[in-house]
């Protein structure tokens, strides 16, 4: 286990930058490791918006990748595979990127609350 901790709207920046550090660590770099720092960061801002106002990240490395999970305590999801929103459009854009910028993306969600798993190559 890398990272393994409770983050909320004010720990977002400090995970974000830990995430990056031990992904850099483990064999990420250049446009895959920024690929896959936004991703983890558009989850852990979902989390703190739309999950309650806190989250649970954990990261850890297993077969040649790099795993993040993030989960929340909020209302669960409608929409677990959006479309791709249209250009003008301001919000909604989060999971649709994660799914662009990760080798993987498994979402678990319901009233308990959402769990997002990505992973990226090494």
């Amino acid at each position: 286990m890398l990272i393994s901790e409770v983050f909320d709207a004010g720990g977002v920046t400090a995970v974000r930058h830990a995430v990056a550090a031990c992904a850099g660590r483990s064999g990420l770099g250049g446009d895959r490791l920024d690929d896959f720092v936004v991703a983890v960061n558009e989850l852990l801002t979902n989390a703190v918006r739309h999950g309650g106002g806190t989250g649970h990240v954990t990261v850890w490395q297993e077969d040649h990748a790099v795993v993040c999970e993030v989960s929340d305590r909020g209302a669960g999801l409608a929409d677990v595979t959006p479309d791709r929103p249209a250009p003008d459009q301001p919000g909604g854009w989060g999971l649709y990127l994660v799914r662009e910028l990760t080798d993987t993306c498994d979402i678990t969600t319901g009233p308990e609350g959402t769990a997002v798993r990505i992973s990226t190559r090494t």
